[in-house]
C-alpha cells in the first residue's frame, strides 16, 4: 500500500489543507497522487472550507469496499464510493446541525473517502467516458458527503447533483487551463 500526504501552503507558508492519500499498490499511478489531491482541494475551496482542513482518500479494490459497506452500512455488496464523516449531522444531533468540530490542533478533520478503483473502471465504461473522469466524479461526490451533502430524498439528491456538476465543470476548466499552459 502506498501512502502519500499533501500539505498546501498559504502566503505565509503555514500548513493548510491536508489531503492524505492511500492508493493500493495495484492501482498506483492511475492517475497520480497529485491529481486526486487537486480534485479534493478544488471541492473544499468551492465549498468555502477554510484552509485548515484535513481529509483522507483511499483508492482500493472491490473486496475491501464491499467489506466496509457490509460492516458500516449493513449492505453486503460492492459500491463505488464510501464516505466516513467525522462531523455530526442534524439528524444525528437530534435536530440541530452542529458546526465542524475543530480539534485542538486547529484543523478540521473531515473524514475519509474510500473509492473502489475497479468499480470506477466499470462505471466509466458504462457511462462511456474515461476512468479519470469517473474517479473525479467519485472524489467530488465523496468529499461533498464529508461536507454534509446527502441524497436520501429527491430534493437532497437534486442539490447534491447540481453541486457536483458545478464543481466538476470547474475542475474540467482548471485541467484544460493547465493543459494549455503546458502545451
Amino acid at each position: 500500500m502506498l501512502a502519500y500526504e499533501s500539505l498546501c501552503y498559504d502566503d505565509w507558508h503555514i500548513a493548510a489543507m491536508e489531503i492524505n492519500l492511500t492508493i493500493e499498490e495495484e492501482f498506483a499511478g492511475c492517475p497520480d497522487v497529485g491529481w486526486f489531491q487537486r480534485i479534493a482541494e478544488q471541492v473544499l475551496e468551492a465549498q468555502g472550507v477554510g484552509s485548515n482542513a484535513e481529509l483522507g482518500i483511499l483508492i482500493t479494490d472491490q473486496e475491501r469496499v464491499r467489506e466496509l459497506n457490509r460492516v458500516y452500512r449493513g449492505e453486503d455488496h460492492p459500491t463505488d464510493v464510501l464516505s466516513f464523516c467525522m462531523t455530526v449531522s442534524e439528524e444525528e444531533s437530534g435536530g440541530e446541525a452542529e458546526r465542524f468540530v475543530v480539534a485542538p490542533d486547529g484543523i478540521m478533520h473531515l473524514g475519509e473517502v474510500v473509492i473502489s478503483y475497479p468499480q470506477a473502471a466499470i462505471q466509466a465504461q458504462e457511462h462511456q467516458h474515461s476512468v479519470n473522469k469517473e474517479l473525479a466524479v467519485l472524489t467530488v461526490h465523496g468529499v461533498l458527503h464529508l461536507l454534509g451533502y446527502d441524497h436520501e430524498d429527491k430534493q437532497q439528491q437534486q442539490e447534491m447533483v447540481a453541486r457536483e456538476q458545478a464543481i466538476l465543470n470547474a475542475v474540467s476548466k482548471n485541467q484544460e487551463g493547465k493543459s494549455n499552459e503546458e502545451g
